[in-house]
C-alpha cells in the first residue's frame, strides 16, 4: 500500500528536496504541496493525505495554526513537524496538538522514512533527550501558569503587544484611553515580575498564557 504524503513548506527548494527523497520509497507518494498553513488545510480536505509534513514558519497562516486547526477537524491525521530549530516551546506546543514527530530540514533519508513509518503506525517519534526537555518545559509552564493570574483584558493587551502594537494602537482598537493601556501594562509587569514589554511577552508565552504569532517569524 502506498501512503499519500502532503508537504507544507513555504520554500520551494525544501518541498522539491523532500519530494525527491520520498520518491525513492515505493511505500510513499507526494500528492500535494502547500506554501502556507491555509493551503495545507485546503489540500488536506481536497486530497485526503495519509500523513502531512508541516513547516512551522510560513506566511498567511503558520504551520502551528494549521496543526491546531487540523487537530480538531482531522484528529487522526499524522503530522510531522518540519523545522530548522530544536526549540522546546515550539515542539512542545506541536506535540500538545497531536504532532507525531519532528524532522530537521537537513534530515537524512533514513531518518525521514523512520519518522514516516513510525507516524503511520500510530507512534509518536521523539528521542529520550528531547522528550525530557519537553517535559521539563511543560512542567515549568504549568508552574508559571498556576502562579500568574491575568484577566481577559490583560491577555488581550499582551497578545497585542506580542504582535508589535503600540499602547496608542491597542487603546484605539479596544476603545479605551492610552493611559488605561499603560496602567494595565504596569499591572501586567508587576504580576509577571518583569520590567519591559519584551520580557512580559517572553514570560507569558513560556507560561502558555498567550501564543506567539509564528506567521511573522
Amino acid at each position: 500500500m502506498t501512503h499519500k504524503v502532503l508537504i507544507a513548506d513555504d520554500h520551494v527548494v525544501v518541498r522539491e528536496g523532500l519530494k525527491l527523497l520520498i520518491e525513492t520509497n515505493r511505500n510513499y507518494k507526494t500528492i500535494g504541496e502547500a506554501g502556507n498553513g491555509s493551503e495545507a488545510i485546503e489540500l488536506v480536505n481536497e486530497l485526503e493525505p495519509d500523513i502531512v509534513l508541516m513547516d512551522l514558519y510560513m506566511p498567511v497562516m503558520s504551520g502551528m495554526e494549521a496543526i491546531r486547526n487540523l487537530s480538531v477537524t482531522h484528529p487522526d491525521l499524522p503530522i510531522i513537524i518540519l523545522t530548522t530549530y530544536n526549540e522546546d516551546q515550539l515542539l512542545a506546543e506541536g506535540f500538545d496538538y497531536g504532532a507525531k514527530g519532528y524532522l530537521l530540514k537537513d534530515t537524512s533519508l533514513e531518518s525521514l522514512f523512520h519518522s514516516l513509518d513510525a507516524a503511520m503506525s500510530g507512534k509518536t517519534l521523539i528521542g529520550d533527550d528531547m522528550m525530557k526537555r519537553i517535559r521539563n518545559y511543560q512542567e515549568k509552564r504549568r508552574n508559571l501558569k498556576e502562579k500568574v493570574q491575568l484577566s481577559r483584558m490583560e491577555i488581550v493587551i499582551l497578545q497585542a503587544v506580542a504582535r508589535g502594537m503600540t499602547s496608542k494602537e491597542i487603546a484605539f482598537d479596544m476603545g479605551v484611553s492610552e493611559r488605561t493601556i499603560k496602567s494595565r501594562l504596569t499591572g501586567i509587569f508587576n504580576k509577571l515580575g518583569v520590567d519591559s514589554r519584551t520580557e512580559a511577552v517572553a514570560v507569558a508565552i513560556e507560561a502558555g498564557l498567550i501564543h506567539l504569532n509564528h506567521n511573522n517569524l
